[in-house]
């Protein structure tokens, strides 16, 4: 089987393998051994599907093609539970799936991303870029800033944040915020009331499955560390949009204010350090603030729900520009793991029934043409990106091809300014790397007993004991996805300058 853009006839966009998907994607064999009717209703089943099809597209937007269209749209047409009943795991299968992965392979290219210019980003947001100022305060670690208070200051700050209205454990937190707001106002010499307002210091960013979770719990008992009050708020690349799932469409958008007052119990301890204490202790000027979202470095999916980006499948904005765009001093942290490992955690994480090494040995079958009928027609990164792509495809392939993400991120952000960790290192010599993160962001050493507590407490979201009797996933489905990762992990390790992120020995 050739490359798909190795000739006229042989090259298929993504177009015709989501139309036909209910067709094996391989060879039918030879019709002259099928009996006349069954040829027969094959042809009118092929016709139906395309007179169905056909009817869909024409109701469609002229100047967008199916990879390029609102993920609304693509669902109703693709169902990845009706395409496993194909096994593409036959011996035959696998063959031309290795083939598929060698072309996919020799096509990979990674361009540089073309920056929006900063006037275009802040013209995406201007409430956002007119709430958080230029500078922030000096002689304090954290981004923050006072904000003057006009009008009524004893109407309840917090009774319209959508956090709150979602999430019953930041209501009890604003019953205590509430309580105590009046005490945290700074009040100047000319009568105005002021409330001191934080951004994060750093973010963790990602990926998922790869032990974010277990680090924001350990950094959570350092002192000088105050996270959100809720784990993964997805700001950046869902809320501010009004997505609290993706499958919901878009609902009412959750301004920047909401999101600060995540940050409003660590802003009270840097408030206090800045005004002084009785025992003339300033330790709460080197708080740092912090957030830890694991959509953050990788989820972009809002902008075709916004304005159904057209041509090669692109956002034209990414979280991380506005971020920088903000606070471009930010620190930036990545938990990344051997990405065939993080893919079939993936797999067994969510709630889907009829889990087995052989399903997603079909669900990444599957998905790697689906990948690679896209790059015949696309760039990497437009790939990698594409909304409708990811939402058809029945693993989360594009999430472990970190080396696209972080080129990205290293567009608008210092090579210093953040720091890549592996797992893998994460979980054999713990107290070395969360060490190593301490050093990145420059928080005084802990106590003995915080040390212990860092160490001994139990490693979160670890696998659920019904996902670990499936066992490892099969050989054959582990060669393929470690040939298919083999060029982005060689990238990855060398732009790291890491031998280890080519994850050869895991």
């Amino acid at each position: 089987m050739p490359c798909l853009d190795d000739g006229d006839n042989s090259r298929r966009g993504l177009t015709s393998v989501l139309e036909l998907r209910r067709v094996p994607l391989w060879s039918l064999g030879p019709l002259r051994s099928v009996r006349k009717v069954k040829v027969i209703s094959f042809l009118l089943g092929l016709t139906l599907t395309f007179l169905i099809m056909a009817s869909y597209i024409l109701t469609w937007d002229k100047k967008g093609l199916m990879l390029t269209l609102s993920p609304f749209h693509l669902r109703t047409i693709v169902n990845p539970s009706s395409t496993l009943s194909h096994n593409l795991s036959s011996t035959k299968d696998y063959a031309n799936i290795k083939l598929l992965v060698k072309c996919i392979t020799s096509k990979l290219e990674f361009s540089p991303r073309k920056l929006p210019p900063l006037k275009d980003i802040v013209n995406t947001d201007s409430h956002l870029f007119s709430v958080i100022p230029r500078q922030f305060l000096p002689n304090i670690k954290s981004p923050c800033w006072y904000e003057e208070l006009s009008g009524k200051t004893k109407v309840d700050p917090y009774s319209k944040n959508l956090y709150a209205v979602r999430s019953k454990s930041f209501r009890t937190v604003c019953d205590y915020l509430r309580k105590h707001f009046q005490e945290h106002l700074y009040h100047s010499d000319d009568n105005k009331q002021y409330r001191l307002r934080c951004l994060p210091y750093f973010y963790i960013i990602g990926q998922p499955k790869c032990g974010t979770t277990d680090l924001f719990h350990r950094l959570l008992l350092h002192p000088e560390v105050k996270f959100t009050t809720m784990k993964e708020p997805h700001w950046w690349t869902r809320k501010r949009f009004g997505i609290i799932h993706l499958k919901d469409g878009l609902l009412e958008r959750f301004p920047v204010e909401d999101y600060l007052d995540l940050f409003e119990l660590a802003a009270y301890h840097i408030q206090e350090g800045i005004l002084g204490n009785t025992s003339g202790d300033h330790s709460q000027r080197h708080i740092i603030t912090g957030e830890a979202s694991a959509s953050t470095m990788w989820d972009n999916q809002a902008w075709s729900y916004l304005y159904n980006y057209q041509a090669d499948g692109e956002p034209p904005f990414l979280a991380q520009d506005f971020i920088h765009a903000v606070q471009p001093n930010a620190k930036i942290i990545v938990m990344l793991r051997d990405p065939v490992e993080r893919l079939y955690s993936d797999y067994l994480y969510f709630n889907m029934a009829n889990k087995s090494v052989e399903d997603f040995d079909l669900r990444v079958s599957e998905s790697l043409q689906l990948f690679e009928a896209c790059l015949a027609e696309n760039s990497v990164r437009s790939c990698v990106y594409n909304t409708s792509l990811s939402n058809a495809m029945t693993v989360r392939l594009n999430l472990g091809l970190y080396i696209v993400f972080l080129l990205d991120w290293l567009t608008v952000f210092h090579r210093d300014q953040i720091l890549v960790l592996q797992l893998e290192d994460y979980a054999a010599n713990l107290r070395l790397t969360i060490h190593k993160v301490f050093d990145f962001l420059n928080v005084g050493p802990s106590s003995e007993q915080t040390e212990a507590a860092l160490t001994k407490r139990p490693m979160s979201n670890t696998r659920r004991a019904a996902d670990r009797s499936l066992g490892p996933m099969l050989p054959s489905t582990r060669d393929l996805l470690r040939e298919f990762h083999q060029p982005f992990n060689h990238k990855l390790a060398t732009i790291l300058d890491n031998k280890a992120f080519h994850w050869t020995e895991t």
